[in-house]
């Protein structure tokens, strides 16, 4: 797997992980970026396969960011597999 299909799969592990801790609320998170911030950097290899250790709050925009234009764009990807080239283009060492 390149670094994209291990961050996707992070991002999938992540949600579903999301969705058992929000079991409660349906998976229901208004600041459910700043979960998967913390998650992936304290708890996952994000930045292991980042190749940096990205800055919480910019992940957290990114996040942010990636799921609107995710919605507004509508690609024919998975959301993981849109969300993490993004990332790695965008956070990842160079």
């Amino acid at each position: 797997m390149n670094d994209t299909e291990q961050v996707a799969a992070l991002l999938h592990e992540a949600a579903e992980t999301h969705q058992r801790v929000y079991r409660i609320v349906d998976g229901t998170d208004p600041d459910w970026a700043s979960w998967y911030a913390d998650w992936l950097i304290g708890l996952s290899e994000l930045p292991e396969y980042l190749g940096v250790r990205p800055v919480r709050s910019e992940l957290i925009y990114e996040l942010v960011r990636l799921n609107r234009d995710y919605t507004e764009l509508h690609p024919d990807e998975p959301w993981e597999s849109y969300y993490a080239s993004e990332l790695v283009a965008t956070l990842g060492r160079t």
